[in-house]
């Protein structure tokens, strides 16, 4: 029995890490309908930032402080760039625009911070802590409590400020918030600024998790599973999503894998997200479709 609460534990905790770069995702699906395939990058580039930052003499909060402000600019210019000119346009076009997006990113990040493997010290030491007879990484622990501090601070940005109630207007129909005045290019800058620093923390947690590197970009492949049995539009079912990733992932590598040879993780998430796709397409917290512009 501890080794199964060990086995569940761990993969609840790792599956925050995960609901971390979902819930980018959701923050502008909510906004504009708009899948940002460009997640990904900004999650390296603001890894890249703050590592490259820290490389030339900037403690650790000067740097955290710089790599906030850059993504907040980096927002800016993506709003008014790309966006804007295409806020007309279909939702596979914008797609693509984000698609496109991503590899400019990347390239440019990479071309000025360089492409070599970078290790990146939170201060966190990876050891395992005890619960009685149960040991769970005070690594994952970490991203737990930061997964949920930052959900708590989402939630009160788009409940209780006018930001939030903008959004919230935008996202239930866009003409309608249009015809009383709401600034969509405004909301769509905030709303961008805020998944740029969403994708700061997943990117520290995950760069120093596995190294700051080019691969850090694909971690969006594994939000995929996360958004469709979560659902799109809901920073809730990002969270319980990744829980349900991270715990199926790891049970079934323990329990299946163990009679079919292993190498299970990299595909059941997946499998599971199809599965869901037949039970219930639009995720457990998904919402009706929202009419764009």
């Amino acid at each position: 029995m501890t080794f199964f609460l060990e086995t569940l534990i761990g993969g609840l905790l790792a599956g925050t890490m995960y609901s971390l770069v979902a819930i980018g995702f959701v923050l502008i699906y909510k906004a504009s309908g708009v899948f940002n395939f460009a997640q990904g990058a900004m999650l390296l580039f603001a890894a890249l930032t703050f590592v490259s930052l820290q490389e030339l003499g900037a403690p650790f909060a000067l740097a955290l402080l710089l790599t906030v402000l850059a993504m907040g600019v980096a927002a800016l210019i993506i709003e008014r760039a790309v966006l804007r000119p295409l806020v007309a346009r279909s939702q596979i076009t914008l797609f693509m625009a984000t698609l496109g997006l991503s590899f400019i990113i990347e390239g440019l990040a990479q071309g000025l911070m360089g492409a070599e493997v970078r290790a990146l010290d939170l201060g966190i030491d990876d050891v395992p802590v005890m619960f009685g007879e149960v040991m769970v990484s005070q690594f994952d622990l970490v991203a737990a409590a930061t997964a949920a501090v930052l959900v708590g601070v989402l939630a009160l940005l788009f409940n209780k400020t006018r930001i939030g109630v903008s959004l919230r207007a935008v996202a239930d129909d866009t003409r309608a918030a249009l015809s009383i005045g709401i600034d969509l290019n405004r909301i769509w800058q905030i709303v961008w600024a805020v998944a740029g620093v969403v994708g700061l923390v997943a990117g520290l947690l995950w760069g120093a998790r596995q190294g700051v590197q080019f691969s850090l970009s694909l971690v969006v492949l594994k939000a995929l599973p996360v958004l469709i049995i979560g659902g799109f539009t809901s920073i809730g079912g990002a969270i319980v999503g990744g829980l349900i990733v991270g715990a199926a992932e790891n049970l079934a590598e323990v329990y299946v894998g163990a009679h079919i040879g292993g190498g299970i993780t990299p595909w059941f998430a997946y499998f599971l997200a199809l599965a869901f796709l037949y039970i219930r397409p639009a995720g457990l917290f998904g919402e009706r479709a929202i009419e764009r512009v």
